[in-house]
């Protein structure tokens, strides 16, 4: 997980009422602040007791990227002590095994086909289930967590046809840094697969981020909307494609695999 240079500086001017989109340099008006222990499983009334430790969401008024620039600014070693601890599988039930288990169910049904041609990457993937799962039905997959193993070496890995990211990107406090780590890890004719939901619409100017995915415990700090996918992704040469509020496509030249399955465009020879 890596630390922007310039987020501190952004973590300061937020506390001043404003701060630098990460993905299109606009003008982000901070948000009313929320507790830090506002999570995912706060659907009908707080799981945990308020934290005293507030934390402000900035809303870009040209992309509409919403993030959280003091945490933007955290240490790895911050993420491990405050978010990614002990008390972690509280706020997120579902990541050591429901969600690994039904990602890999739903891509081997879309994708089982292919699986003999496809190398494929899960990023992000923690302890690797979704892979071996995978690998249990013939895929060529591997997995790869950038929080747990952060000075692995990009060209061990080589590059991918199909590179999966579930629920990575709200994680994510560097997100140039994610889009240029997936560009280098994907094939000229390979995707991304990856799920994020959009906060188009959920999350308003001059409003505390009531919306249930802004959950600071749970380490959602980036909250996209489509703009902003489509801008951050161009700086990779990817090209956007949302298949709905929450899976999303990014490319460059499509395999005819992935036309089929995902109705991308044919590559232009």
């Amino acid at each position: 997980m890596s630390r922007p240079a310039a987020a501190g500086a952004n973590a300061m001017a937020a506390e001043a009422g404003s701060a630098k989109c990460p993905v299109c340099s606009g003008l982000a008006p901070a948000l009313p602040p929320v507790d830090f222990n506002k999570s995912c499983e706060d659907r009908e009334q707080p799981l945990l007791p308020p934290s005293g430790q507030s934390i402000s969401y900035c809303l870009c008024a040209r992309c509409g990227f919403c993030f959280a620039p003091a945490m933007h600014a955290w240490s790895r070693e911050d993420f491990a002590r405050q978010v990614y601890n002990e008390a972690y599988a509280t706020v997120d039930p579902d990541y050591l095994g429901a969600r690994p288990q039904g990602n890999a169910g739903a891509l081997h049904a879309l994708l089982g086909g292919h699986a003999a041609r496809i190398r494929h990457l899960d990023f992000g993937g923690g302890d690797g289930l979704l892979a071996r799962l995978l690998r249990g039905q013939g895929w060529q997959s591997e997995s790869w967590d950038p929080f747990l193993e952060p000075d692995r070496d990009l060209t061990q890995l080589g590059r991918f046809a199909l590179v999966t990211a579930y629920e990575v990107f709200e994680h994510v406090p560097d997100v140039d840094h994610l889009i240029r780590t997936l560009g280098r890890l994907t094939e000229r004719q390979g995707i991304v697969l990856f799920s994020t939901l959009l906060c188009d619409g959920q999350v308003r100017a001059g409003e505390p981020p009531s919306w249930w995915y802004a959950a600071p415990r749970n380490g959602h700090i980036s909250l996209f909307s489509s703009k902003s996918l489509e801008l951050l992704g161009q700086r990779a040469g990817f090209r956007y494609h949302g298949i709905d509020h929450l899976t999303h496509v990014y490319w460059r030249q499509s395999p005819r695999w992935a036309c089929e399955v995902f109705g991308l465009p044919k590559s232009r020879r």
